[in-house]
């Protein structure tokens, strides 16, 4: 067994999206081999209405598949093909855009005026690019949630982990999808399958991801005697960390513990042109899909 390298560590940005929701992009608009599948998410906090209840009104999509999460409130979706619905707390939506589907998406806070939620773009194959447009909405209550003997927890979102398999399918990167919770103090060793890309998304509490010697983010204050005396500085909240190859991920969870994403997946290994919501192989083919929005011919019929 080898445990897995942090390969990079990086803080969540403020920016803002749709008719002006604040929110902090985890990753996205940069290397997309970093995280290959996976080409950008989104973390949307907030309790000021103001700040996100204007929401994403109709967009586009193609050539992706987009993965919401929510944790707080409610996201209220619809979409070109008719369909409708509503997110609440603990439901996940994974939309295949396919070849292409016009939506919207309107957050509104829970009774304190609280929303939280995280969505997450994977990347489909040119072979998928132009398959027909599906979402698979799930509820809380539906994805299986793990307890071990010390404490933590995993609720499993999509894929196999401890015995259970999450209720999200048929997903083109074929990835591993999960919520984990470590209690204070505890370290905790979970498998990730070698051949995938891996990343953890720290949003509560605090830790340290190790590799086999030492954790991440050491500072060296002196050396004493010729040996080093090390400060360990922990991950905490809006953190992300990208796990170099290996078939184990290690935490360290810290005196409040540690709650985190741990998403892995196949990676494409394909050429990647984006444009905003469309992402597809060639130029061409975004400029195709522009020429499509304005002519009216997007959204495909036989879909």
């Amino acid at each position: 067994m080898s445990i897995r390298p942090v390969k990079h560590e990086s803080r969540a940005q403020p920016t803002m999206e749709g008719a002006g929701v604040h929110l902090h992009r985890v990753f996205g608009f940069g290397d997309p081999s970093l995280t290959d599948p996976f080409l950008m998410m989104d973390d949307f906090r907030n309790d000021d209405p103001a700040q996100y209840q204007r929401g994403f009104p109709w967009h586009p999509h193609r050539g992706i598949e987009t993965i919401t999460y929510v944790l707080a409130g409610t996201v209220e979706h619809g979409d070109s093909l008719g369909n409708q619905g509503l997110l609440g707390a603990g439901d996940v939506q994974w939309m295949t855009a396919g070849s292409g589907i016009m939506h919207q998406e309107m957050p509104k806070g829970d009774f304190a005026g609280r929303m939280h939620g995280f969505q997450l773009w994977a990347n489909l194959p040119s072979s998928q690019k132009m398959t027909a447009p599906r979402y698979q909405d799930v509820k809380a209550a539906d994805i299986p949630v793990v307890v071990d003997d010390d404490g933590t927890s995993a609720r499993i979102i999509t894929g196999e982990f401890w015995g259970k398999t999450g209720p999200v399918d048929g997903v083109a990167a074929e990835p591993v999808y999960l919520d984990i919770s470590v209690p204070p103090g505890k370290r905790k060793t979970f498998k990730v399958d070698t051949y995938r890309k891996a990343f953890a998304y720290i949003f509560a509490g605090s830790g340290t991801f190790r590799d086999a010697s030492k954790p991440i983010g050491v500072k060296v204050e002196k050396e004493v005697n010729g040996e080093e005396l090390n400060i360990r500085d922990l991950s905490g909240n809006r953190t992300l960390v990208v796990f170099d190859t290996g078939d184990e991920v290690t935490v360290q969870a810290g005196d409040e513990g540690i709650r985190f994403l741990l998403v892995s997946g196949k990676p494409i290994e394909e050429p990647v042109a984006w444009h905003g919501p469309i992402v597809m192989n060639t130029r061409e083919e975004i400029m195709q899909a522009m020429r499509e929005l304005q002519n009216g011919t997007f959204i495909k019929a036989d879909h």
